[in-house]
């Protein structure tokens, strides 16, 4: 099957990477895959190294008079049996053709943008419900979740702190992700060290903090990086402190890594782990149970560790390539072929 997948989101990101993620996998699997994107020549460099062509657009505002029809005459030389539109942006530049349309969403966005969508996928089953919710039909809202990369037999990464056991935190350098709270809580934590990898508009904030909470010696920020498996497998405890989370692809990515999880309960990690079997949930904005909780679990070995197995058996039951893509592929031919 032909199927485009559409993407004018930023050069780094959850969604951005699962975007990859799944075209590449897709490919590999068999579909005929063309990946379009925002201009961006690492991301087209990358697909173009797993075999894939990106076309490039613009991808601008309200005011690019370009995208659109450039966009549209691609497509129609595609002739792709189904498209999928990733987010906002991508799916406003979209204009009708000879396909069917599908509005990829992995959070809780404004819905105007998808009107013209004939089904929507959501990654969660939080984002679904909220869908149907807003009076989307249960027939045309369908519920696909995310992959990670297989991390197990990753070495760690060498360029850590050592001496001391290691937190890690990854992704954007937003309020949203709260690494605030988790700076917060490293005066409770005087053993531990505290690795951010990420960039974002809140990086002068937290650097700031992290110095007037007196723990700027053991909080280090690495910029985006790729060898996240790396990171993970060198960290103790993988942390995912967000005020507000739709999924948490890095969630799903330690468990691939097998390091235990604590998360604050936002909506992606709330559905995504059972508490105190395959992670540990904590209110959102509270420094001291964040606190207490990687503690507890920093010592106690035995805990850390059947943490860890259990966030790795359900990553390959659940959110490893092999069934997401079977899903996908599924999902594809029924609606691609009228079904």
């Amino acid at each position: 099957m032909k199927v485009a997948h559409v993407m004018a989101g930023a050069a780094a990101g959850g969604a951005e990477l699962f975007f990859e993620r799944l075209c590449v996998a897709l490919s590999r699997a068999g579909e005929e895959v063309l990946p379009v994107i925002r201009r961006d020549p690492a991301r087209s460099h990358r697909l173009r190294a797993a075999g894939l062509e990106a076309t490039e657009l613009p991808f601008g505002g309200a005011l690019d008079p370009l995208t659109r029809p450039l966009l549209a005459r691609a497509l129609r030389h595609f002739a792709p049996s189904v498209v999928v539109s990733w987010m906002s942006r991508a799916t406003w530049h979209m204009s009708p053709g000879e396909w069917v349309q599908v509005g990829r969403i992995g959070g809780y966005y404004r819905l105007e943008h998808y009107r013209a969508c004939d089904h929507l996928v959501g990654n969660t089953r939080f984002i679904v419900n909220w869908l149907r919710a807003n009076g989307w039909p249960e027939g045309r809202t369908h519920w696909l979740p995310n992959f990670s990369p297989d991390f197990a037999t990753v070495a760690p990464a060498a360029d850590v702190p050592r001496g001391r056991p290691l937190l890690l935190a990854l992704g954007r350098l937003h309020d949203d992700k709260a690494f605030d709270v988790l700076i917060r809580a490293m005066p409770r934590l005087g053993g531990a060290a505290l690795l951010i990898a990420g960039e974002g508009p809140e990086a002068g904030k937290l650097r700031r903090l992290a110095k007037s909470e007196g723990v700027a010696d053991r909080v280090v920020f690495h910029p985006w990086r790729e060898d996240v498996g790396a990171l993970l497998k060198a960290a103790d405890v993988f942390v995912c402190p967000s005020r507000l989370e739709p999924l948490g692809n890095v969630v799903i990515e330690a468990w691939s890594a097998g390091r235990p999880v604590v998360a604050a309960a936002a909506d992606g990690p709330r559905e995504l782990i059972r508490d105190g079997v395959d992670g540990v949930l904590v209110p959102l904005e509270d420094p001291d149970a964040l606190a207490a909780a990687i503690g507890g679990v920093l010592e106690d070995q035995a805990r850390a560790a059947a943490l860890g197995a259990a966030g790795r058996r359900t990553f390959e039951a659940n959110f490893s390539e092999a069934p997401v893509v079977a899903r996908w592929r599924a999902f594809l031919a029924e609606i691609g072929s009228g079904g």
